[in-house]
């Protein structure tokens, strides 16, 4: 590995902080991650993470990448009590009205809560002789040399009610500090422009509560499957969703668009529940027995910071991960993009740290597409969302209903669909000719059995 430096900090220790880390590590002397929380082995949520009370999972891409940056993370992590799950055969996915076709495949993701995954890969971090991770330390800001236009290190100051702060001098600097990231502020501040913000306003809120689940409601109630995930769809665009969890644990979120919010009052939620467009959500929560309070969280936008665009960044400065883009979360995208992200910036990291700031930048934005779409398209569906539907974007969400609906009887569809939903491959692949062939021939097929099935009623 190229070294590139004796110092790099990263700022924030959520898994982007980590995982940029991770890409670090292999050529800088030191990389000290600095987090303002207090961190411990204990496996509670922690303030800086609001998500981490809510249901999480690990899509087959991340759990892939994982288990490249740190090996042996897959058996660790499951032995942990991570529940690993074949995405196509073990799950119940509905949407569009129907559900998706389970069959074996080749992707495998994880049910693991988000405290237990980030403390896992923390511990995993630190073993590494040249990470060191100090915590209760908030970053003020960066600090710049003016003359040679780049970030020299960083200004933190110590959680400990004094006022006192000090200079950390750095080679790199990355911020992952998530969606609430204060670089477009800092960078203005010393004259670099703010960079294109896009927003697509969701409003989105749901709610978490962790059950314990009896053997037999498995058999009754989910046909032996292992998680259960309702999409956002029409009529009313509620989503709720089914995941195994450490300990023997199941959480279960429920969620809507705009005013139709989630109540946080045990006979309301379970009422919204029996009001999703299938029962099996319902029927589990009403026998199962609740570990943990009602749990409310709102999600506002869709965000993304576009630092490709920037015509001039400082040399030597970074930003990762949610501080580049935050996705809604009911998508579950945003920790398989943070380690789809490791991957670039080790890539960058490779070719040397010359020009890296506009190379990552560009990198990270064609790695971003993808999911964006996936997330800013879905949403439009619903008619709520306020956003710029344009003529692709119509045709792409009509062919997936189509697709979708053509995949509840093909496996290989199936398949195609949730590859690109863990970003194992992008969205256009749904869109190639055989693809295209075998959705137009599934939907054939699905419409002379309506017909038939109509002609036999009224016979």
């Amino acid at each position: 590995m190229a070294h590139l430096g004796k110092h790099a900090i990263v700022v924030g220790a959520g898994m982007g902080g980590l995982l940029a880390a991770r890409a670090l590590a292999d050529h800088f002397d030191e990389v000290t991650v600095l987090e303002r929380d207090a961190l411990s082995d204990s496996l509670d949520p922690r303030k800086g993470v609001p998500q981490g009370r809510h249901t999480h999972g690990l899509l087959a891409r991340g759990r892939e990448i994982l288990e490249q940056l740190f090996p042996g993370f897959t058996d660790g992590i499951i032995a942990q009590g991570a529940v690993p799950a074949d995405i196509v055969n073990d799950g119940l996915w509905f949407n569009y009205g129907v559900y998706l076709h389970n069959a074996p495949s080749k992707m495998v993701g994880l049910g693991v809560s988000r405290p237990t995954l980030e403390c896992f890969v923390r511990k995993r971090l630190v073993q590494l002789p040249n990470v060191q991770l100090q915590q209760r330390r908030n970053v003020v800001e960066p600090v710049f040399d003016r003359s040679l236009g780049r970030v020299i290190g960083v200004r933190v100051q110590l959680k400990d009610g004094s006022d006192e702060d000090e200079i950390l001098e750095a080679d790199l600097v990355v911020d992952a500090s998530g969606r609430g990231s204060s670089s477009a502020a800092w960078l203005s501040a010393v004259g670099f422009a703010k960079p294109p913000e896009e927003q697509i306003t969701v409003n989105v809120g749901y709610v978490t509560r962790f059950y314990r689940l009896k053997p037999e409601h498995m058999k009754d109630h989910l046909y032996d499957r292992k998680f259960v995930i309702m999409g956002a769809c029409s009529p009313d665009f509620r989503f709720g969703a089914l995941l195994p969890q450490e300990g023997k644990r199941w959480t279960v979120t429920l969620g809507g668009y705009m005013h139709d919010q989630v109540p946080v009052d045990d006979a309301s939620f379970l009422e919204f529940a029996s009001r999703l467009q299938k029962p099996e959500i319902s029927n589990l929560i009403r026998t199962a027995e609740p570990l943990t309070p009602l749990t409310p969280y709102k999600f506002v936008s869709n965000t993304r910071r576009h630092y490709e665009k920037l015509a001039r960044v400082p040399e030597g400065y970074l930003v990762y991960g949610d501080a580049l883009c935050s996705f809604d979360p009911i998508y579950g995208q945003g920790m398989t993009v943070a380690c789809v992200e490791s991957l670039a910036l080790r890539e960058c990291l490779a070719r040397g740290m010359s020009n890296i700031g506009p190379r990552f930048f560009q990198m990270t934005s064609r790695l971003i597409e993808a999911p964006w779409q996936i997330a800013v398209g879905s949403d439009l569906q619903n008619p709520s969302v306020e956003g710029t539907r344009t003529t692709q974007v119509r045709f792409v969400n009509w062919y997936i209903s189509k697709f979708y609906r053509a995949a509840q009887r093909d496996a290989v569809l199936a398949n195609k669909f949730l590859e690109v939903a863990n970003l194992m491959q992008q969205p256009t692949t749904l869109l190639s000719p055989a693809n295209a062939l075998r959705v137009w021939s599934r939907s054939r097929d699905m419409k002379q059995r309506d017909l038939v099935g109509s002609d036999h009623k009224a016979a």
